[in-house]
């Protein structure tokens, strides 16, 4: 019970659920959910370090950077993550969020192919 609660209690901070949202899509560097939420590093990286305490968060080291993803274990929150997604229109915030990280991605493709 008190690993759902929890849960409850970091996804009911904005910032955390928005860059739960993010992740739910795709991998992201602290740099890229920075320029996609205008939210200042210290801040995100704060938000990150306690979603990875937790452990809905797992890292990974490319280059100089530091990747996030979920590691979503719990079906639950999957479910969670998934309603919101489904029903994005009812959050213009998230939903700007997602448009922002599909312009990245490409801008992010197509700097790779020039490579």
């Amino acid at each position: 019970m008190d690993k759902l609660l929890n849960y409850f209690k970091l996804l009911s901070d904005e910032t955390r659920l928005r860059v739960m949202v993010l992740l739910f899509h795709r991998e992201l560097c602290v740099c890229q959910i920075c320029g996609i939420t205008g939210i200042s590093q210290p801040n995100i990286s704060k938000h990150l370090a306690r979603l990875r305490d937790i452990g809905l968060v797992k890292d990974k080291r490319k280059e100089q950077y530091t990747f996030y993803s979920l590691n979503i274990e719990y079906r639950l929150l999957e479910k969670i993550l998934q309603e919101i997604v489904d029903n994005i229109e009812e959050y213009p915030i998230l939903k700007l969020d997602i448009e922002k990280s599909k312009v990245a991605a490409k801008y992010i493709e197509l700097t790779n192919m020039m490579k």
